[in-house]
């Protein structure tokens, strides 16, 4: 029954592929299936113009169809790629990060190289030279995952 249905459409099937990739992609967003779709259109059309013509057979519409997708999502990653650039704002998701140079009182004193500081409303364990609490201290480094400050006295 499919292959009776893929015969009746002929060329058109890549249409319907295209078209059923793009509204998966306006479904599921994520830029992937926009380039496939684009390249099963692409096919259609050019199937539409050579369908008589007796190279243009499924194995090279297929083969054609993978060659279109792999560069339609290469140039749309080109094209889209970009989002990844330089931002205004570096450090947004780095709060550790965008404390560094600040100022602080110690609240409770470094032993043993750990101690806490407040910035603001948030208190922060610290890392440094063993300190008495009400110390004032600079922040000149923090972690990777932003849940450690490293301190050195001003």
């Amino acid at each position: 029954m499919i292959d009776r249905i893929i015969a009746e459409l002929g060329p058109w099937n890549w249409m319907i592929l295209g078209f059923v990739l793009l509204v998966m992609e306006v479904i599921a967003p994520g830029i992937f299936m926009l380039w496939i779709g684009i390249a099963a259109l692409l096919i259609g059309v050019v199937s539409l113009l050579l369908w008589d013509a007796g190279f243009w057979t499924g194995q090279v519409q297929v083969l054609a169809f993978l060659a279109l997708s792999l560069v339609s999502a290469y140039v749309g990653k080109k094209l889209v790629g970009g989002r990844n650039g330089p931002t205004d704002q570096p450090l947004l998701n780095r709060r550790g990060a965008q404390l560094i140079g600040k100022m602080a009182t110690l609240t409770e004193p470094i032993k043993d190289g750990r101690g806490r500081i407040k910035l603001g409303d948030t208190l922060w364990r610290v890392a440094g030279p063993d300190l008495p609490a009400g110390t004032r201290v600079r922040v000149v480094s923090s972690a990777d995952t932003d849940l450690e400050l490293t301190v050195e006295a001003v």
